[in-house]
C-alpha cells in the first residue's frame, strides 16, 4: 500500500494547488494564532476552493474553544479536523467531522493506550515533543518508539524532509507522512521544488 502524504501549513491557494498537482493526498490549514503558519478563515476558504477533487482539506487546532472551531467551520468547508493540543476525545467528537489526534512523543507516552482512548479518531499523528511547542518543531523523534502493530494507523510527522522521509517510511511503514517546514522557502511559504523532491522520495520507497 502506498504511503499517503499531507502537506501542512498551507497559507496560499497556489501552494495548495501545487501540492495537489504533485500528488499530495491532503493539505493542512493552521488555525492557531501563535503559529507562523496561521491562516485566517477567509484565506483558508480560498485555499480549499482552489483544491481539485479528492484532496482532503484538514484544519489544525490547538486547544480551541468550541465556538472557535464552529466559527471556522462556518466559513471553511473542511473535510477533516486535526487536534494538536490536550483535547479530550469527547471534545474532538462534537463537531460532526472526522478527526485525527496529534500525539506529542514525550518520554512516558503510551501509544497503545492513546489509540484506545482516541479510538473514534481516524488515526494518530505522531509529532516531536518539545515543551510549550505544540507542533512545527522541525525536529524528529526516535522512530523506533512506534510499536509495529500500530504503524499502519499512524501519520508520521516531526522534522520530515526530502532527505529523511524515505528512511522514515522504511523504518516505520506508516499509513501517511506529514510535512510542513521541510518543504518551505519560508514560514508558511512552500517551495515547489522541495515539495516535488519530498513526493518523489515517498513514491520511491
Amino acid at each position: 500500500m502506498r504511503t499517503r502524504v499531507k502537506i501542512c501549513g498551507i497559507t496560499r491557494p497556489e501552494d495548495g494547488r501545487e501540492a495537489a498537482r504533485l500528488g499530495a493526498d491532503a493539505v493542512g490549514l493552521v488555525f492557531y494564532a501563535k503559529s507562523p503558519r496561521a491562516v485566517a478563515p477567509a484565506l483558508a476558504a480560498e485555499v480549499v476552493a482552489a483544491l481539485p477533487p479528492f484532496v482532503t482539506s484538514v484544519g489544525l487546532f490547538v486547544n480551541p474553544g468550541p465556538d472557535a472551531v464552529e466559527a471556522v467551520l462556518a466559513e471553511v468547508p473542511l473535510d477533516l479536523l486535526q487536534f494538536h493540543g490536550d483535547e479530550s476525545p469527547e471534545f474532538c467528537q462534537q463537531f460532526g467531522r472526522p478527526y485525527i489526534k496529534a500525539i506529542r512523543m514525550h518520554d512516558d507516552i503510551n501509544l497503545a493506550a492513546e489509540r484506545v482512548r482516541y479510538r473514534e479518531s481516524r488515526g494518530l499523528l505522531l509529532d516531536t515533543y518539545q515543551p510549550d511547542v505544540p507542533g512545527g518543531t522541525g525536529a524528529s523523534f526516535d522512530w523506533q518508539r512506534i510499536p509495529k502493530n500500530l504503524a499502519s494507523t499512524i501519520i508520521l510527522a516531526g522534522g520530515l524532509t526530502p532527505e529523511n522521509v524515505g528512511e522514515a517510511i522504511k523504518q516505520v511503514q506508516p499509513y501517511a507522512v506529514d510535512v510542513s517546514g521541510g518543504v518551505e522557502a519560508g514560514k508558511g511559504i512552500k517551495d515547489a521544488e522541495k515539495m516535488a523532491a519530498f513526493m518523489g522520495e515517498v513514491k520511491r520507497v
